[in-house]
């Protein structure tokens, strides 16, 4: 069999053609672009209430804030997924699809990220502004809508558009609580390839780090961009 400089079998790329491979890999990238931007659509509506709540003044609001924020980033997020799919679900019966227990788990995560990202933002508008809102007689709620979100907007979406990416990438963890998503179509793809392909895993996994770099690297881009533009 004919070999290339690296040594590597050329005709082992075939193994990404043959029957339903390529089609499984990209069903298994639905799975994983699913769960992704539920969870993200869910992390950016609450995270940005989250991060408001975590901006008010009552000491016993944000220490419960805090607590929920440092046990979220203490624990891994892989034992997140441990606990709620192999503890919670099994102990209480509640048959609960990897696929849910994992949106929860990211969800999770990433409200309290997205509320420290709109906790900082919103702490960085200059007081004097919310104090002229207040001589115009505007309310709490109208402040946040008109005067201090729409300010706080350009220093968020650089970084809630980091975290979506972030929160992309680690999807791949659902692999280890049985979700069917592209990492295990791949490891499937290997394991049935490895005799007749022994380079398969170079290219199985070689064209799965494609996929994820061709949806996360724009999105990496586009969040540098904006911090240059509106934060930098």
């Amino acid at each position: 069999m004919v070999t290339n400089l690296l040594g590597i079998q050329n005709t082992d790329y075939r193994v990404l053609f043959e029957g339903m491979n390529m089609q499984r890999l990209f069903g298994g990238l639905y799975v994983t672009a699913k769960i992704a931007f539920i969870s993200v659509i869910i992390a950016c509506i609450l995270g940005v209430l989250f991060g408001i709540v975590m901006t008010f003044k009552s000491k016993i609001v944000h220490a419960i804030c805090r607590l929920y924020l440092e046990i979220v980033r203490i624990i891994p997020i892989l034992v997140w997924l441990f606990i709620l799919y192999f503890g919670v679900d099994k102990a209480f019966n509640l048959n609960i699809s990897g696929e849910v227990v994992s949106i929860v788990v990211f969800s999770l995560w990433g409200i309290a990220e997205m509320g420290d990202i709109v906790r900082g933002a919103i702490t960085s508008i200059p007081k004097h502004q919310e104090e002229a809102a207040i001589s115009l007689n505007l309310n709490r709620k109208d402040i946040y809508l008109y005067v201090i979100l729409p300010q706080a907007l350009k220093r968020i979406l650089p970084g809630a558009i980091n975290l979506s990416t972030r929160m992309i990438k680690t999807t791949s963890l659902v692999v280890l609580i049985g979700v069917v998503e592209v990492v295990k179509i791949g490891q499937q793809i290997i394991e049935t390839s490895i005799l007749k392909a022994p380079t398969a895993s170079f290219w199985v996994y070689g064209f799965i780090f494609f996929l994820y770099f061709i949806i996360c690297y724009p999105l990496s881009k586009i969040s540098k961009i904006l911090e240059q533009k509106w934060v930098g």
